[in-house]
């Protein structure tokens, strides 16, 4: 069974995710996925280069993702290109990864699950939920991103509201950790149903 974990950009996705993975779960992390498909070599950092041009590069030549970052998240045209060229690599790569494991069941943490189309991949879909307060706290904490910047971000992704369509179980994560701990629990009893 694979069970996809989206939400909105800060919602606490990898939290919930790691947290199905300490009950037993083998969790694929798409945003990780997402880097190492953008390293040097591989086919979306030429994509990449090429689209965006050499000033998304570092000094040592790698993809600086949050130069990347400045220019796609100002402009939809652009973000919607760079997910043309990463969302069909990244797809492929998880599934690659899920067929190789032996887990009966995989977690697959991907904010943009339902927009990739990957959603009809997987068997059930868990939405985050957050308020945005708390989002904004949490990128400034782990990423020292701006508060205008994290709501810029949660703007270009699509609305919890549309999202919620597709979910199979809510996770509320404004509450405590051992409440979100909880519900995801009551998730894992469920499995197999």
């Amino acid at each position: 069974m694979i069970i996809g974990i989206t939400g909105s950009f800060g919602s606490g996705k990898t939290t919930v995710a790691k947290m199905f993975a300490r009950l037993g779960a083998y969790a694929i992390d798409a945003d990780e996925v997402y880097h190492s498909l953008i390293r040097r070599k591989e086919g979306c950092y030429k994509k990449i280069v090429k689209c965006f041009g050499k000033d998304v590069l570092d000094a040592s030549g790698r993809i600086d993702r949050k130069k990347l970052g400045k220019i796609v998240f100002k402009d939809r045209a652009k973000l919607k290109l760079l997910n043309s060229i990463t969302h069909p690599e990244i797809v492929k790569e998880i599934k690659r990864i899920a067929r190789s494991k032996k887990s009966e069941f995989i977690i697959v943490d991907a904010p943009l699950l339902i927009e990739s189309g990957f959603y009809k991949e997987v068997d059930r879909i868990i939405l985050v939920a957050n308020r945005k307060e708390d989002q904004v706290k949490r990128k400034r904490e782990s990423a020292g991103l701006p508060a205008k910047e994290t709501l810029k971000r949660i703007r270009m992704q699509m609305s919890f509201k549309k999202k919620l369509a597709f979910a199979d179980f809510i996770i509320d994560n404004s509450g405590s950790r051992l409440s979100t701990l909880t519900q995801v629990r009551e998730i894992w009893k469920q499995r197999g149903a």
